[in-house]
């Protein structure tokens, strides 16, 4: 085998990347834009709280309704639902508010290398 030379595109590689983080860098801007941003990020939260809440009783009185007119039990069904609906979107808000699930695949307590990837690895004390 005969050793080449890597292509051009390989060799100015690293001047590439550095461009790209300073570009990247410039466009995090140097704070001031994040202070401004502050108020509208905490609406957006309060937002996706309230539709977690109101999805939740939407589809737990929807599938309430949905089944007392199938099964005949009138007002039974539905406010069981709503009851489980309002628990399913509490649920949602406190894992919001706590800021559980943010990455999928990942617990808060998670010891694994950044380099690893789930299911990745030796077995442990398993195999």
């Amino acid at each position: 085998m005969t050793e080449q030379d890597p292509p051009p595109s390989l060799k100015n590689l690293e001047s590439r990347l550095e461009a790209a983080r300073a570009r990247q860098q410039d466009a995090r801007g140097t704070g001031d834009e994040n202070l401004k941003a502050a108020p509208t990020a905490g609406m957006g939260l309060g937002f996706r709280i309230t539709v977690d809440l109101l999805a939740g009783l939407a589809v737990g009185v929807g599938l309430g309704l949905l089944l007392d007119r199938w099964l005949g039990t009138t007002p039974f069904l539905m406010i069981v639902f709503f009851f489980l609906g309002a628990a399913a979107g509490m649920l949602n808000v406190y894992r919001t508010a706590t800021r559980q699930g943010m990455a999928v695949g990942y617990s808060k307590g998670d010891d694994r290398r950044d380099d690893e990837t789930p299911g990745s690895g030796d077995m442990g004390d398993k195999g």
